[in-house]
C-alpha cells in the first residue's frame, strides 16, 4: 500500500476488486488503443463488452414519438415538479408495476411478480451487493458454478467480506451442474470451516450463453430447501433468448414446487441487457423473502435509479405493443448477429459452445493453444489482445478450469465492425495454420536427414559381407534397368 499505508480503510485497499484479471486488462487495452473504422482502422475492437446496442434505435424511436415521456421536453414539463421533487426508495407506482409486467412478458406469461416486491438498485452490481449484504456476514460463501461472471468478485466480494466458492462444471456435459459437483463444493467448504450461505446462479449463463432446464433448477432448489441456504438466481439476459429451448426463470420452478421454502429464494434483474441501457444503471431485487425486501429497500437509498428514469420507463414499459415488438425483434437481431458470427468461425475450424441466449459466444480454443494450461491459455490470449488486437476474455478470468475456452461478446457492435474482427481472426487462424503445417514439414526433414538410409538385405548377403571385408559395397539386389 506504499504510503496509503494506515490512511484508507483496510476495505478500500484490500484488493478485493478483481481489476487484476485479465478480464479487466483487456479492457484497458481496448481504451488505450480504441477501434474506429476511419480514425483507428488498426485499434483494438471491444469484444469483452456484453452489451445489447442491436435494438437500441427501436427504443430512441419510441423516445422521440413519446416525448411526453420525458419530463426534458415541452410535453412532458408539466409533469417536471413533480418527478424532480425527493421521491422515496419505493420507487414511483408506474415503474414498479411496468418491472412487474415485463418480468412477467420476458417468463412467456407463466407467473406473475408482484409489484411490491420489486426493489430497485443502480444496475446489476447493485442488485448483486445488496442480495450479498441481506444474505450472508465477512467470511460466509456463496457457491457459485463456473465459469462465472469475473466481476462477481467486485459485487458481492469487495466491501461485503463474502466469499465465492467454485463449483466446478466441465464441458463434457455442456459446463451443466450437477448434484454431485455441488455437494463436493459444499463438502470441501465444510471441512474448510467455511459456512455455505447459498448458492449463485446466472440463467441465462454469463459466459456460456446458454439456458438451465427445468431438472437443473429443480435439484438446485432441493439442495438449498435441504440445507437451509439461499439461492440467488441472476436473471438479468432473461430476454435475450434467441432459440429454443425456452428460458425456465426460477419462479416457474418454486410456484409448481409445494415443498419449497419461498423465503431461500431471490432473484437478480437489470434492463442493462435485455433493453440495452446499462446506462440507465436499472438494477432490480425481487426475493420472496419479505425481511429481504425490507432490508433491500432500505439499503436501496445508496442506489436508487433516478425519478426521471423511473418516469421514462414507466411509460414504456407500459406500452405494451411496443413490449412485444421490441422483445420479438432484439431476439432476431441476436440469433442473426449468433448465426452470422459462429458460422464464420466455423470456417476456420473454431467451435463455439451450442448457445441460445445472451450476446456473446463461448469460444473453443483449445486446439491452438501451446500447452494445455492457464499460461497457455494467456500466452494465447495475449497474442489475440496485443497483435490481432480483438479484446476478447480468456476462460480462467471466468474461473472455467479447462484452459482453451474464451468468451467473444458480439451483440456491441455494427455489421461492419463485426465483418472486421471476424476477417482477423479468419488470418490469425490461417497464419497458425500456415505455421504449424511449416513446422511439421522442417521436423518431418529433420527427422529425414538424421536417419541412415537402410535397405533390408536378404540373409546371405550379410553373411557374404560378414565374410569378406573386402566387399564394402556389394551390388545392389534390385534388378538393373536394360536398355
Amino acid at each position: 500500500m506504499g504510503r496509503n499505508d494506515g490512511l484508507l480503510s483496510r476495505i478500500a485497499t484490500n484488493g478485493r476488486h478483481g481489476e487484476d484479471s485479465p478480464y479487466f486488462d483487456g479492457w484497458k487495452a481496448y481504451e488505450n488503443d480504441p477501434f474506429h473504422p476511419r480514425h483507428n482502422p488498426g485499434g483494438v475492437i471491444q469484444m469483452g463488452l456484453s452489451e445489447n446496442q442491436l435494438s437500441l434505435e427501436l427504443i430512441r424511436e419510441w423516445i422521440k414519438n413519446h416525448p411526453e415521456a420525458s419530463i426534458c421536453s415541452a410535453e412532458g414539463l408539466p409533469q417536471f415538479m413533480e418527478i424532480a421533487n425527493f421521491q422515496d426508495y419505493h420507487g414511483l407506482p408506474a415503474f414498479l408495476q411496468g418491472i412487474a409486467k415485463l418480468m412477467e412478458k420476458v417468463r412467456g406469461g407463466r407467473v406473475k411478480f408482484d409489484p411490491n416486491r420489486v426493489v430497485m438498485s443502480g444496475g446489476g452490481t447493485g442488485a448483486q451487493e445488496t442480495l450479498a449484504f441481506c444474505l450472508a456476514d465477512p467470511g460466509d460463501a456463496f457457491l457459485v458454478p463456473t465459469p462465472y461472471y469475473p466481476a462477481f468478485n467486485r459485487d458481492l466480494r469487495w466491501r461485503t467480506g463474502v466469499e465465492l466458492l467454485p463449483v466446478h462444471c466441465k464441458s463434457s456435459n455442456h459446463f451443466r451442474v450437477t448434484k454431485t459437483a455441488l455437494e463436493s463444493a459444499y463438502e470441501k467448504a465444510r471441512k474448510d470451516n467455511i459456512r455455505v450461505k447459498g448458492v449463485l446462479i446466472t440463467n441465462p449463463s454469463n459466459p456460456l450463453g446458454t439456458t438451465m432446464d427445468k431438472h437443473t433448477l429443480q435439484t438446485l432448489v432441493k439442495f438449498v430447501n435441504e440445507r437451509r441456504i439461499h439461492l440467488v438466481c441472476d436473471e438479468l439476459y432473461g430476454a435475450t433468448i434467441f432459440r429454443e429451448p425456452r428460458f425456465v426463470s426460477i419462479s416457474e420452478v418454486i410456484e409448481e414446487d409445494p415443498n419449497c421454502d419461498k423465503n431461500l429464494i431471490h432473484i437478480a434483474y437489470s434492463l442493462s441487457k435485455d433493453f440495452g441501457l446499462p446506462g440507465f444503471r436499472v438494477g432490480i431485487v425481487y426475493s420472496y423473502n419479505d425481511t429481504v425486501v425490507s432490508c433491500a429497500r432500505r439499503m436501496s437509498s445508496f442506489g436508487l435509479v433516478s425519478s426521471q428514469t423511473q418516469h421514462l420507463l414507466g411509460a414504456m414499459l407500459s406500452d405494451e405493443e411496443f413490449l412485444a415488438t421490441l422483445l420479438t425483434e432484439s431476439a432476431k437481431r441476436l440469433s442473426e448477429r449468433h448465426r452470422i458470427f459462429s458460422s464464420g468461425l466455423e470456417e476456420v475450424g473454431i467451435r463455439c459452445l451450442d448457445g441460445n441466449a445472451g450476446v456473446f459466444c463461448w469460444m473453443d480454443l483449445r486446439h491452438l493453444l501451446k500447452e494445455a494450461t492457464e499460461d497457455g491459455e494467456l500466452e494465447l490470449w495475449r497474442v489475440i489482445v496485443n497483435n490481432v488486437k480483438l479484446n476478447v476474455s480468456p476462460g480462467s478470468s471466468f474461473h472455467c478450469a479447462e484452459p482453451g475456452w474464451f468468451r467473444v461478446c458480439i451483440a456491441n457492435m455494427d455489421d461492419d465492425t463485426t465483418r472486421v474482427a471476424l476477417k482477423r481472426i479468419r488470418t490469425f487462424v490461417c497464419r497458425i495454420n500456415r505455421a504449424n503445417a511449416e513446422a511439421r514439414m522442417v521436423k518431418k526433414k529433420k527427422k529425414w536427414d538424421n536417419s541412415v538410409l537402410r535397405i533390408d538385405l536378404p540373409r546371405r548377403f550379410e553373411v557374404e559381407i560378414s565374410r569378406s571385408p573386402s566387399l564394402m559395397s556389394p551390388q545392389s539386389p534390385l534388378v538393373h534397368a536394360t536398355t
